[in-house]
């Protein structure tokens, strides 16, 4: 499958950089997307993040309504709201409302997962033993959008051009198939289980008002250097943040890569360093071209959804800005 052919989009999480603050992440954020609108990326999203040190993302409603005021085309959306954070009928309110002031634009990618400890779980208002409603959560949410729900209404939601779209997390590959949703899925426990879960998807989708037939949105890090070593190196502070976390239960602000050094990490600390390097995209233009050719011949993706988090902002730009010349965005019709 020719990359022209496919749609390419942006996840960004607003990463803050040591030495900066939450505030500089979000403008930063904001400013990025309207890069990606001039640079012909078809969706531009931001996530939902509580208590980190090292995310500014804490409210993706909030930040996509700036994003989608700063720009003018570009589909504006969440990867994701996590429903189980919030009450359906406030998700179903506030999409409803951006899709009023930006009609034909907005995104809802709904996702399960709950805070990163304990103590943030229990702010969110998580017990411990917490039964999984999610299915009913997401029935409800989706109810607003169309009839309302036990003589509830979502004013603004009924009707609204909202996309929704599902993250794959677990047997979400199998929910959103039942539900008839978009999915988003990244690698699970490597490409494999990816590849089987999307077929799962398709083999199992329902076709439902919301999407006559499966639609496949694959989630990767890419990254684009004059060679594969700069490109490498540019993957290190994410991945480094990424093993720290998992070791002292904080997710840190980035740092440079000059800093980082797998002689000093825990036997732990660097098992979790390299698996968080591994299956990254990343390379020359052609090498990505051809990793990317691929992966969408492995997974038959209708989308690539890139998530790339690094501390030198200016490469991670210039990365997006080649991409796009490599997958031949500016010839890509601007349809949904």
């Amino acid at each position: 499958m020719a990359l022209e052919s496919v749609r390419f989009s942006i996840l960004d999480r607003s990463r803050v950089r040591r030495g900066r603050d939450h505030a500089e992440a979000l403008r930063e954020t904001v400013a990025f997307a309207v890069l990606a609108e001039q640079w012909g990326y078809h969706r531009f999203w931001v996530a939902e993040h509580h208590s980190v040190p090292g995310v500014a993302g804490t409210a993706p409603t909030v930040l996509a309504a700036a994003i989608a005021s700063a720009t003018s085309r570009i589909r504006v959306g969440t990867g994701g709201v996590m429903l189980p954070n919030h009450q359906p009928l406030v998700v179903a309110e506030q999409f409803g409302v951006l899709a009023s002031l930006f009609p034909g634009r907005i995104d809802m990618g709904l996702g399960r997962s709950v805070g990163f400890t304990d103590g943030v779980r229990r702010a969110l208002g998580h017990g411990l033993d917490d039964v999984d409603d999610f299915d009913a959560r997401l029935t409800e949410v989706l109810d607003y959008f169309d009839k309302g729900r036990g003589g509830v209404h979502a004013a603004s939601a009924e009707g609204a051009d909202v996309t929704a779209f599902l993250l794959a997390v677990g047997s979400g590959a199998e929910r959103a198939a039942r539900f008839g949703l978009p999915l988003v899925i990244a690698p699970i426990a490597g490409d494999q289980a990816m590849v089987d879960a999307i077929e799962r998807y398709r083999a199992l989708f329902r076709p439902s008002a919301r999407a006559a037939r499966p639609y496949v949105v694959v989630s990767a890090a890419v990254v684009i250097a004059d060679s594969t070593e700069q490109a490498h190196r540019l993957l290190l502070p994410e991945a480094w943040s990424s093993a720290y976390s998992r070791t002292h239960g904080e997710f840190p602000a980035l740092i440079p890569p000059a800093d980082i050094d797998p002689a000093t990490m825990t036997d732990r600390q660097r098992h979790l360093f390299e698996q968080a390097l591994r299956d990254q995209i990343h390379g020359t233009e052609d090498q990505v071209a051809e990793a990317l050719e691929s992966l969408v011949s492995r997974t038959d993706a209708d989308e690539v959804l890139v998530h790339t988090s690094t501390f030198d902002r200016t490469a991670r730009l210039d990365s997006h800005r080649r991409l796009a010349r490599v997958v031949g965005l500016a010839h890509q019709p601007r349809s949904q």
